[in-house]
């Protein structure tokens, strides 16, 4: 199936096929230097079938997780063209997660002001949110993602196939974009979700996860409106991510972070799907620190915050409350 983004000059198709990485020549202009980043994580037998499909590959393997997505390794990807002479006409092709896919694309965005990238993502959570959208970044300083671009893939290959090799815990990471997805905007995928199989369903979830991100991507391009919901269940559960010290994944912060802003009516159909997909979990919470760590760049208690609310499934409203407002609805979420 071909999903096409349209977004003017800027368009691109979204090819979700089983076993595309094997004819991945057919899709992308391989017949040119390229650089081929992939993670210790990803298997490599991945990225080196890629390789074999291209007339001059480059390999960089960075190491997994988080703290890739650095200055330092963000200057690796830039040398490593730089010694093989690539020129403007040459390519990147992240085939990892998140992660890669970041780090990747605005590599591509800034060498030489912009060279093709195209992105191949090899995790649930990349291939139904990360790998479309434009957004590309590296952390600095402290803070996750601050240093980046908008700058849209060339195509996306997405190959439910190389989820095979995915941990559980890595599927339900990715599951919980789905779920999130799904309680804004498509009250059909959570049935989905909430009653059928997923491992026979996947392909249908990821399919309809990304045309939920199209549309709205579609709409707001930058980041300044609509696109706001995507960011649904991120506010407390980035406050939740941050105090977790690397214990619970993105994906399982953002679950907990979804259910206080479901409505009350709702709220157990919710949790008993997030426990389906082994994404709920009962935990010891440091609500000062949560608070802390959620309004950093608050100066004072009373401020607001914008938050994306659910109070029935497929609907949402965006609506200011107050910090102190929002702990007190998360603790009565959570803690109850």
């Amino acid at each position: 199936m071909t999903i096409r983004m349209n977004l003017g000059e800027s368009s691109y198709d979204i090819v979700v096929e089983r076993g595309i990485l094997s004819r991945a020549a057919d899709e992308l202009d391989l017949q040119r230097r390229v650089l081929v980043v992939t993670d210790s994580g990803v298997p490599a037998e991945y990225s080196k079938r890629l390789a074999e499909q291209c007339k001059s590959a480059v390999i960089v393997t960075l190491e997994a997780g988080e703290r890739s997505k650095s200055l330092e390794c963000f200057g690796e990807l830039l040398q490593a063209m730089l010694d093989a002479g690539f020129s403007r006409k040459d390519c990147v092709v992240a085939v990892g997660g998140g992660v890669v896919g970041d780090i990747s694309g605005f590599a591509a965005s800034a060498y030489m002001r912009g060279v093709d990238f195209y992105n191949l993502p090899t995790t649930l959570l990349s291939q139904i949110d990360s790998s479309i959208g434009g957004k590309t970044a590296i952390n600095f300083g402290g803070f996750k993602n601050v240093v980046g671009a908008f700058y849209q893939p060339k195509k996306v290959l997405i190959d439910p196939e190389l989820l095979k090799t995915l941990p559980k815990r890595q599927m339900s990471n990715g599951l919980a974009e789905a779920i999130k997805m799904s309680l804004t905007s498509d009250k059909e995928l959570f049935e989905l979700i909430e009653r059928e199989y997923i491992n026979e369903n996947l392909d249908e979830i990821i399919v309809r996860s990304l045309k939920i991100k199209k549309s709205i991507v579609e709409q707001d391009e930058r980041e300044s409106g609509l696109r706001r919901i995507l960011n649904f269940g991120h506010t407390v559960g980035h406050g939740i991510e941050s105090v977790s010290d690397g214990e619970l994944y993105h994906g399982e912060c953002v679950a907990l972070g979804m259910i206080p802003m479901c409505g009350e009516a709702i709220r157990e159909r919710v949790v008993q799907v997030l426990k389906k997909c082994q994404l709920y979990r009962e935990l010891e919470l440091d609500w000062t620190a949560i608070k802390n760590a959620t309004f950093h760049d608050k100066k004072a208690d009373g401020d607001r915050v914008n938050v994306v609310l659910v109070p029935s499934i497929g609907e949402f409203e965006i609506k200011s409350l107050a910090c102190d407002e929002l702990i007190e609805k998360a603790i009565g979420a959570l803690d109850s």
